[in-house]
């Protein structure tokens, strides 16, 4: 079992800069990927950006080049730098990550971002 706490949500106004941490606990030594996902009102959740445990990223077409995925894999912490905030990245923001055996989530964090 691995369990997952996100940090580091809130209210920023358009233009402006978060930072959301990820701390994850258990049996963290299996962990392959980790990442984050999104979900807005009304809408299904979303892959916003993913790293593996060799450092290779991927991103969703729509944070590529605003958003940065980093992992500290001795602290066993992944964060989500997001720059250029838009009201359209208004959601909460999941922490995920995977084992050989299962997909474990966060509770989530709430961002808002203000036109």
């Amino acid at each position: 079992q691995v369990q997952l706490v996100e940090s580091g949500g809130g209210f920023v106004q358009a233009g402006g800069s978060l930072r959301l941490s990820c701390a994850a606990s258990g049996s963290a030594r299996s962990i392959n990927t980790m990442g984050w996902f999104r979900q807005a009102p009304g809408k299904q959740r979303e892959l916003v950006a993913i790293t593996n445990s060799a450092g290779g990223t991927n991103y969703a077409d729509s944070v590529k080049g605003r958003f940065t995925i980093t992992r500290d894999n001795a602290k066993n912490m992944v964060y989500l730098q997001m720059n250029s905030l838009s009201p359209g990245d208004t959601a909460v923001y999941y922490c995920s990550c995977t084992t050989y055996r299962s997909q474990y989530w966060g509770q989530g964090t709430q961002v808002t971002v203000s036109s």
